[in-house]
């Protein structure tokens, strides 16, 4: 799968994310997000979507692109038409 590490993501960097609706957990899309600097911690970055700052964690999966991450999509939730 062709995934960006967390720890090699700077500010700045453009990346695409499989979006859980925390309303709806039976819903994700693919959204584009941006890595931004944390605005309480400038030593931290953070994910920006949605209008808001979400906190990095290790585990995450960013996508170089929109096309893998409609492949990772694929993967585990079906084949599915965007």
């Amino acid at each position: 799968m062709d995934t960006i590490d967390p720890k090699d993501v700077k500010a700045g960097d453009e990346v695409f994310v499989i979006y859980h609706n925390p309303h709806t957990p039976s819903v994700a899309n693919i959204k584009s997000a941006e890595i931004v600097q944390h605005p309480k911690d400038p030593e931290k970055l953070a994910l920006f979507l949605h209008e808001s700052f979400h906190l990095i964690e290790e585990d995450d999966a960013f996508f170089p692109t929109e096309q893998a991450a409609e492949k990772a999509f694929n993967e585990y939730y079906g084949d599915t038409d965007f």
